[in-house]
């Protein structure tokens, strides 16, 4: 997807309307139109990156160091027990609009908002192979 046709790049522009509530020179911060609880919040880069991944170490770590203070905000203007921060990435992980984004979600003990997810355990010969998978792509 281009920033032309992004629907979060349009938001940082301001052709498109969005309830902010955190602002800076690389992060953009508004309620969600479509949250699953009230204070559901996204934090965006201002720059468009499709996937975590994609986003420079450097900027990604000043977008990161402003979430804290963003989800204790959340979290205390909702009075929540606590909160999720989720980044999608990719269709299959659940990610709708292809621009990097976390979700801020506020939770309350029994809301039952994104239950535990099944897990399994795994056979050691194959955590090995995974993990040595995974450290030959870093």
């Amino acid at each position: 997807m281009s920033s032309d046709d992004c629907v979060f790049c349009k938001i940082v522009s301001g052709q498109l309307p969005a309830v902010k509530i955190y602002e800076d020179e690389v992060t953009l911060a508004f309620l969600d139109v479509g949250p699953i609880s009230d204070g559901h919040t996204l934090a965006v880069p201002k720059r468009h990156f499709e996937r975590l991944h994609d986003c420079p170490a450097e900027l990604l770590g000043r977008i990161c160091g402003c979430l804290g203070k963003i989800a204790g905000a959340v979290s205390a203007a909702m009075d929540s027990d606590g909160y999720n921060m989720l980044c999608n990435n990719g269709r299959a992980a659940g990610q709708i609009v292809e621009h990097l984004h976390f979700h801020i979600i506020p939770r309350n003990a029994g809301d039952g908002l994104l239950d535990r997810w099944p897990s399994y355990r795994y056979e050691k010969e194959k955590i090995e192979a995974i993990a040595d998978k995974i450290r030959q792509n870093l």
